[in-house]
């Protein structure tokens, strides 16, 4: 497993193994002692799929807060998403920075989004299957977001024609300055 820093390097990129041969693949896709050894000590408790049909599906920016904020391992099985991670902890020197990752089922890259982050992405695919671990559980009444198009954090989206493909709750969603929730 090869495990990448990124711009903001609490952000891993991390990319498993692939053994080929004539009747496909295998991949460990996470091994805890691997983690381990590169420092990274995390316990998933839950594995999320999400299916987006239209290209530019835009998913987030959300996060969790205490005591259920969650620290995410998000890959794709199907298609390609960019999929971008929002720091949102208020004494970071890199508060309100991003990083953005293009993971595919191609490249077999993961993206580590601790939590203090948010974390969205919009579909590049037709038909992309995004899956995800996460450290804690759902909670409605923990469940925050960020707006996607904060014009002080500059995600540059790969937009389609007319726009993302939103849900009603990512439409309304405060900007940074507005964050009531950002950790501290």
């Amino acid at each position: 497993m090869l495990f990448e820093d990124t711009e903001i390097p609490a952000v891993k990129i991390v990319t498993p193994r692939k053994h080929g041969d004539a009747r496909g693949f295998f991949s460990e896709v996470y091994k805890e002692s691997d983690w381990k050894n590169a420092g990274l000590d995390f316990t998933f408790v839950q594995d999320n799929h999400s299916f987006s049909a239209p290209v530019g599906t835009l998913r987030g920016l959300h996060f969790q807060t205490a005591p259920f904020a969650q620290d995410k391992l998000i890959r794709v099985a199907r298609g390609r998403i960019l999929d971008v991670a929002v720091d949102i902890r208020r004494s970071s020197p890199t508060f309100g920075e991003h990083v953005a990752v293009e993971l595919s089922a191609e490249n077999w890259r993961q993206l580590l989004v601790p939590i203090g982050f948010a974390h969205g992405f919009i579909t590049l695919d037709p038909d992309t299957e995004v899956l995800y671990k996460v450290t804690a559980l759902y909670s409605a009444a923990n469940d925050r977001g960020l707006a996607f198009d904060d014009p002080d954090i500059g995600v540059d989206w790969p937009m389609p024609p007319g726009g993302p493909l939103l849900s009603d709750k990512d439409k309304r969603w405060p900007r940074l300055r507005d964050l009531a929730d950002a950790f501290a």
